[in-house]
């Protein structure tokens, strides 16, 4: 079942060239989930041929424009090509008060349901679920109300073993097989045990984002293991100071962050426009973490079951 993550943009609050602002999308079991929407969102989701009327959920980590500001137009898109379908919006709080003032004075009324949840940025909660996945916020230390999101699979039921199976199972006892119980008959007798004719789910998959944020030891505990990490990586070590001055991350720590959450791949973005050439910035995350890419316009990450 497919599992993949698509970049859509790369660069921090000033675009470069061939750099967007940060959006990512997240699609799983054919489902896509927008992450935030930054200035040209819409324009790349063309230009990967990733149709917007498919997206049913969006989630946003905070209210500086490079990460939001695409948002206003890709709602106005769906809107003029005649959505009906309901879109589930969240983001920190302020969020609706923009997009409301943005509608009335462009005499914008939606043809279909926007329904917004408020999150709160400054606790590790779950704030969706559906048949796919949960998502719980990550706290950020940014200049504003930021947060992550972290995406966990839900578990998976067991395989049947078609070949095992026994003749005449009704579909009620081969959903209990999948659910990992063995099928008795009306006096209690074992008829199937499950082990027998079941192999073991396949694994569940994760996916941590981690937007613009101050090196945070403790996200670590937050994000331990995740098959995927996205984390900021603003500056080079060399600016520290500049990334504490605005609440930012280097490249060094996003790789110590992955290296002690012990996650199996990490992802760099969010890339200040100083630098032309990112690899210095690969270089030393590698220091720290080996399994680091540069997540670039036009990079898909897939995550195997």
């Amino acid at each position: 079942m497919e599992f993949e993550l698509k970049i859509l943009g790369s660069a921090s609050a000033t675009p470069f060239l061939d750099r967007h602002h940060t959006a990512q999308v997240l699609t799983v079991a054919g489902t896509p989930y927008l992450i935030d929407c930054g200035e040209g969102t819409q324009r790349r989701l063309m230009e990967h041929k990733i149709r917007h009327q498919r997206i049913q959920t969006i989630f946003i980590s905070h209210l500086h424009g490079d990460h939001f500001f695409g948002l206003f137009g890709l709602l106005g898109t769906m809107h003029l090509n005649g959505r009906t379908e309901p879109l589930r919006l969240f983001g920190p709080p302020g969020l609706d008060e923009v997009l409301t003032a943005q509608f009335r004075h462009s005499y914008t009324h939606l043809s279909f349901e926007l329904d917004f949840t408020p999150v709160d940025t400054t606790r590790h909660a779950q704030v969706f679920e559906d048949k796919n996945l949960t998502v719980h916020t990550l706290p950020m230390r940014h200049r504003i109300p930021c947060c992550g999101y972290l995406f966990r699979e839900k578990p998976k039921r067991r395989r049947l073993l078609p070949d095992l199976l026994p003749v005449g199972l009704t579909p009620q006892q081969l959903n209990a097989l999948t659910l990992g119980d063995d099928v008795r008959d009306e006096q209690g007798q074992l008829l199937v045990h499950n082990p027998r004719v079941t192999q073991e789910p396949k694994r569940a998959r994760s996916y941590a984002f981690c937007s613009d944020t101050l090196y945070t030891e403790s996200l670590a505990d937050l994000v331990r293991g995740v098959d995927l990490l996205y984390h900021e990586a603003t500056f080079l070590e060399e600016l520290r100071d500049r990334a504490l001055v605005t609440h930012h991350s280097t490249a060094r720590q996003a790789g110590l962050l992955a290296r002690r959450a012990e996650v199996h791949r990490l992802l760099i973005g969010h890339f200040s426009s100083r630098y032309r050439d990112l690899q210095p910035l690969l270089a030393e995350a590698k220091t720290m973490f080996e399994w680091t890419e540069l997540a670039v316009e036009g990079l898909s990450v897939s995550v195997a079951e």
